[in-house]
């Protein structure tokens, strides 16, 4: 399959080596890289793992049109506020009877309902598997292994970036350093207030609400308090206290109406919420038939979530 990249940050560039590693198995080929920052570049055979770039192309209308693929993965940053310009792009690739892959959680949170009903219009595949646990099997494993199951409501720590600042705190940090640290190993969105302020973490509460449970949810519908009034003072005393602050998406149907928070929780260490250490995340889903089951993933890094990317591109070639 022909495969089109819209951004190509560090996500992009793992997916591109990972595909390069799998390629004697499985034959997929970038054939076109569209960036705002480096341009945009085009090969009908395959680009090569580092691509030399040239000028951008106009629009991402005339990058699909020329780099014409099978599939179009949109990789670009995230905007909590709007989903934009990543759900256009979405949009213009199904307009084009493209399939498409996402990791940008935007567009999920923000139009999730409208851009199902479009590829299923356009008799396209849409994925989106990295888009909240850095490719850890969530939405497909609901898809594939559990039907006839009903989600209640889930309860999630899905942000790394303020686990790891809340335990830079404990050791004595100011909350800056903390959001330095956390930057330094690439972990934080590219505004590190995003984190802070639990922006994030409420699309991804809107994103999963909105797929598992037909929420029709965006990121300011969600209760959300983030981790930014937390003292170094405060976060030492908790540690003295053998306990831990983390940001905790929750989500809970009762009737006909469905609750969304994100919201820091004062925890002991002995919760399983705060086995989590480092980058690693959990989501805990509650259901009907099955009770309470959960995924997690230990330290993920852009490996992980390109290889969500990879397999997103695998079930749809299995699926066409």
């Amino acid at each position: 399959m022909r495969v089109a990249l819209i951004g190509f940050g560090n996500v992009g560039r793992a997916f591109a080596r990972l595909l390069e590693s799998k390629r004697a198995q499985y034959p997929f080929r970038i054939v076109g890289i569209h960036t705002a920052r480096h341009g945009t570049v085009y090969d009908p055979k395959r680009l090569p793992v580092v691509p030399q770039f040239g000028e951008a192309a106009p629009t991402v209308d005339a990058f699909l049109d020329r780099a014409s693929p099978d599939v179009a993965i949109e990789i670009t940053t995230l905007n909590p506020a709007t989903g934009e310009p990543a759900t256009s792009h979405i949009r213009a690739a199904f307009a084009r009877h493209i399939h498409v892959i996402t990791a940008n959680k935007g567009p999920i949170a923000h139009a999730y309902a409208g851009l199902a009903g479009e590829a299923k219009r356009e008799q396209v595949e849409f994925r989106f598997e990295s888009t909240v646990m850095d490719g850890a099997p969530v939405f497909n494993m609901v898809r594939n292994t559990l039907p006839g199951v009903q989600i209640l409501g889930f309860t999630g720590v899905l942000n790394s970036t303020t686990k790891l600042v809340v335990a830079a705190m404990q050791r004595g940090l100011t909350m800056a350093e903390g959001i330095a640290e956390a930057q330094a190993i690439g972990v934080t969105e590219a505004d590190a207030s995003f984190d802070i302020d639990g922006w994030d973490s409420a699309a991804k509460t809107a994103a999963l609400a909105n797929v598992l449970m037909d929420a029709r949810v965006t990121p300011a519908q969600v209760d959300r308090q983030g981790i930014g009034d937390l003292t170094t003072a405060q976060a030492v005393q908790y540690e003295a206290e053998r306990k831990t602050v983390l940001l905790v998406s929750r989500a809970l149907r009762q009737g006909a109406s469905l609750h969304l928070q994100v919201k820091p929780e004062v925890v002991a260490d002995t919760n399983l919420l705060a086995s989590m250490q480092g980058t690693s995340n959990l989501l805990l889903l509650h259901t009907d038939l099955m009770g309470t089951l959960g995924t997690c993933c230990l330290s993920p890094g852009v490996e992980q979530t390109a290889y969500g990317l990879f397999s997103d591109l695998v079930d749809i070639a299995r699926s066409v």
